[in-house]
């Protein structure tokens, strides 16, 4: 497992770490993501979406109610958001494992609502809190998933 921890001091600062990072996902890609209320989950999908599926950038929203949003692109990005879903039973009903594995990005919010239904192999994505605009993200690599994009997504960043 390999980790990074950034600092982030505005909402265009966490677009442009989810950005960065999402410039490094290739098909199949898996980011779950947690933290609190208003930590910047959703901001940081922009970035990524930016990345990945730039012409579907502004459609970029939290799925709370939807629960699932589709960003067609050069990879497609399935975005969903399980603040809402009691536990794994409701997730699976969804049909959410359809979207596990395929040829897009998936990025869940709330992603500890589905511990066991994660992928072995995904980023997990730790927003927390830390004032008004400031946020510290943790990007850690889990399962076999070799740790180079995040050491490059440092790089890249801190770089920037």
């Amino acid at each position: 497992m390999t980790k990074e921890e950034f600092l982030t001091n505005s909402p265009e600062e966490t677009e442009a770490l989810g950005r960065c990072l999402g410039s490094l996902l290739g098909p199949g890609a898996f980011l779950a993501l947690r933290g609190d209320l208003g930590g910047g989950k959703t901001c940081f999908t922009r970035g990524v979406v930016q990345a990945v599926a730039p012409e579907s950038a502004h459609l970029v929203a939290s799925p709370t109610f939807a629960i699932m949003n589709h960003y067609p692109g050069r990879l497609p990005v399935y975005h969903f958001d399980f603040y809402r879903m009691a536990g794994e039973d409701d997730i699976t009903d969804l049909g959410f494992m359809d979207y596990l594995y395929g040829e897009g990005v998936c990025i869940v919010e709330w992603s500890e609502r589905l511990e066991s239904l994660l992928p072995a192999d995904h980023l997990r994505v730790t927003f927390h809190y830390e004032g008004f605009e400031r946020r510290r993200i943790i990007v850690e690599t889990t399962g076999s998933l070799p740790g180079d994009s995040v050491v490059t997504l440092a790089k890249a960043y801190k770089g920037r």
